[in-house]
């Protein structure tokens, strides 16, 4: 829905990991708060700084952790916060390119080896991003594969690149969420469970809210049973935490007196 003058503007924050969930329900949501969604999303890191920055914030998205680091800090409302699931760090590959086995750590690194560009997020501050430099120096190939790596902002922008580019034995690698939104591109599978990373992304309440009311009704919607398989659809794995965490009872969050 365009922004429109007359409509307050919902601003969000979030991880790459969210905005194929936050996309598929923006529309249902801006039809009944009345609200305009004002969304950014990035690497995670990124959005803290923006946040820590000044940048206006209703609606943050962002890792469990992180979450609760910034509800310490006293820039999230405590027990504000909707687990939303488990996003997984996955590999992917071109529309129509050959499917590599990654299914091992063996089978990784020769796909790896094998690749001429591996495109992922930033090792900085992406959380896939940060994993997957990880994984590259436990295997002890990050020096040899250095000039094939290419490093984008986050991994919408890494799959955008890599659906684009030249040639066919390219891999790229980012969280599941962000293979699933970007067209061109196809999810392979998962990292191996030697390598896997599961990260719990939570939706919560930003302290400097100006539209408290509609944030905690997108909090609400987002981590709602009627959605859950639109979370599944868009990558978001079910966690006992997801089914309600502090402040979030019977699917509703409960706004601190006042607000």
């Amino acid at each position: 829905m365009p922004p429109s003058p007359s409509r307050p503007k919902l601003y969000l924050l979030g991880g790459g990991a969210a905005q194929g969930l936050v996309a598929r329900l923006q529309e249902q949501f801006e039809r009944s708060s009345g609200c305009t969604i004002q969304a950014t999303f990035g690497a995670v890191g990124l959005m803290k700084d923006h946040l820590l920055a000044g940048a206006p914030c209703d609606v943050l998205i962002l890792t469990q952790a992180l979450t609760a680091q910034l509800e310490a800090s006293g820039h999230v409302v405590a027990h504000s916060g909707c687990a939303l699931g488990r996003v997984k760090t996955g590999i992917a590959v071109k529309d129509g390119a050959p499917w590599p086995a990654v299914d091992s750590p063996m089978a990784l690194k020769a796909a790896l080896l094998a690749a001429q560009g591996i495109y992922f997020p930033d090792p900085q501050k992406a959380t896939a991003g940060i994993h997957f430099m990880g994984v590259l120096k436990r295997m002890g190939i990050a020096d040899e594969l250095a000039q094939r790596l290419h490093v984008f902002a986050n991994g919408a922008t890494a799959m955008a690149a890599l659906a684009q580019a030249p040639g066919e034995r390219l891999i790229g690698c980012t969280q599941v969420t962000e293979i699933l939104y970007t067209p061109g591109v196809r999810l392979v599978a998962p990292l191996p469970s030697a390598f896997e990373l599961a990260t719990v992304y939570t939706a919560a309440l930003c302290a400097s809210a100006q539209q408290a009311r509609q944030a905690a009704e997108l909090i609400t919607l987002l981590g709602s049973n009627g959605v859950a398989a639109l979370r599944q659809q868009a990558g978001f794995e079910p966690t006992s935490a997801s089914q309600g965490a502090a402040g979030v009872q019977a699917g509703a969050v409960t706004l601190p007196t006042g607000i």
